[in-house]
């Protein structure tokens, strides 16, 4: 109802018409006059933005992408696809913001599309969503990956992938139907590519949802196969996370998917590694081990539908390989240990001075973000908690124990990078090394005699240390 028309005899109608008028006027001044421009937000200042005439789109998503302030030279490119109900900007805003964080830090791009039909949900379900190129939703979200292709200079090696519920769902589709697009993949609380298949139209599936699909292997590999017939090239690596209470999406689906995934990378379905990263989290790898496992899946106990949780995130960030090539010109980044693919790390987030370091899972996380200074050091931290790679009690020995310590420009907080991807302190010679050559979370950092080992061998910040990738 328009309330000016209603109110006769008030006078109203015309004070507010005359407000408006007069408030345009103004307005239009200001904006002619550049006055609004200093009291508004800086110009530069990275948003959420929708794209439409992005390409074929047949099933009406809306795209939105992220672009953060400082782009990487060559930056990688995420795919997030949100849960039934979600939008992109609930996602990207809420249980997804670490990835948005984390593309200010390193500079990668970010498309969130949109589901528009009713409930919001992904369509994973129809013989055309089912098929490269069939005319559904991952349709328009592969346009909506080349519109950005055609306008930055995407990594072609860092095109990923990850979602949650619905959108996890999706993500095993896309990664399923183009493998030679996406490299890695995490989808938290999905299915098998396929498992929501149906004949009806509908788009749901309640003996998948259930958990009451249970195939061989073979069977779940051939039927992602199937969606791009005659594909004989590799699969992307596949992260998948599941709570064990799960009763929306049953956590029977998380053994399936594993079974699904190994069989695509023609893997065992033993373990090639076991642990907990976390006091309710199992972990297991298939494949390569490393932070970059070929496939990982994370089952926690306890937990329902309600993924991701708090610190999820910086785990899947590092699956991804999202943790580099930073906006910030790639001087700061973790520096990782090569023989075990394992992070220099301050244990706790501690900011002691004194604290020795170790190896620990790569996770993103501020204590494993090291920044190279023109001065030589390693920093971490940023502001009074700065604290600078040194050895205990500024000794030279062999054996000495590698800390942080308040940075003070002393020669044992001056490290050189070796193109054989060593670490040297300039003070003793000797190699940044991890202690008796282990791989387990925890090992102890310390400097030692240079000899050319793989334990003495680190992927750096570019432009910082090791400059070996």
């Amino acid at each position: 109802m328009n309330h000016d028309i209603t109110s006769h005899g008030t006078g109203k109608p015309v004070v507010r018409r005359l407000l408006r008028a007069l408030s345009a006027a103004v307005l239009s001044f200001l904006l002619a006059a550049g006055v609004l421009a200093s009291a508004a937000a800086p110009a530069s200042a990275a948003t959420l933005t929708r794209v439409t005439g992005f390409g074929a789109n047949p099933t009406n998503l809306d795209m939105y992408v992220y672009v953060p302030d400082r782009v990487a030279p060559r930056p990688a490119l995420l795919v997030l696809v949100h849960y039934c109900g979600g939008s992109a900007g609930g996602i990207f805003n809420g249980n997804g913001r670490d990835f948005a964080t984390a593309a200010d830090r390193y500079g990668y791009l970010v498309v969130v599309p949109e589901a528009t039909r009713s409930g919001h949900c992904f369509d994973v379900s129809t013989r055309a969503a089912l098929t490269r190129n069939g005319g559904s939703d991952s349709t328009g979200i592969m346009s909506m990956v080349a519109w950005v292709r055609q306008r930055y200079p995407v990594d072609a090696a860092r095109i990923v992938v990850s979602g949650f519920s619905s959108g996890a769902m999706m993500t095993t589709v896309l990664a399923a139907q183009y493998p030679d697009v996406f490299s890695a993949a995490s989808a938290f609380s999905g299915v098998p590519a396929g498992c929501f298949a149906t004949t009806d139209g509908s788009l749901w599936n309640g003996q998948c949802s259930g958990g009451s699909i249970s195939k061989t292997p073979q069977q779940w590999g051939d039927q992602a196969r199937a969606m791009y017939p005659g594909y004989a090239g590799p699969y992307p690596r596949m992260q998948l996370w599941h709570g064990d209470q799960d009763t929306t999406l049953a956590y029977r689906n998380f053994g399936e998917e594993i079974k699904q995934w190994t069989n695509l990378h023609g893997l065992s379905q033993t373990p090639a590694a076991t642990d907990r990263p976390q006091s309710n989290w199992t972990r297991t790898r298939y494949g390569d081990t490393s932070t970059k496992a070929t496939v990982e899946g994370i089952s926690i106990a306890g937990t329902g539908h309600t993924l991701p949780q708090a610190g999820m995130l910086a785990y899947a960030i590092a699956f991804l390989g999202l943790d580099s090539g930073g906006g910030t010109g790639g001087s700061t980044g973790p520096v990782r240990a090569v023989a075990s693919g394992r992070c220099l790390d301050v244990p706790g987030q501690a900011t002691t001075p004194g604290t020795r370091l170790q190896i620990w899972d790569c996770h993103g996380g501020t204590n494993q973000q090291w920044t190279r200074t023109t001065a030589g050091e390693l920093s971490v931290y940023t502001g009074d908690a700065r604290r600078c790679l040194d050895t205990l009690g500024g000794g030279g020995g062999a054996g000495t124990a590698a800390v942080i310590a308040s940075c003070t420009g002393s020669g044992t907080q001056k490290w050189n990078a070796n193109t054989n991807g060593t670490i040297t302190s300039v003070q003793s010679g000797l190699c940044l090394d991890v202690n008796g050559a282990a791989t387990a979370n925890g090992t102890a950092v310390i400097i030692w005699t240079c000899a050319g080992q793989p334990n003495q061998r680190w992927s750096a910040p570019s432009g910082g240390a090791a400059a070996s990738r």
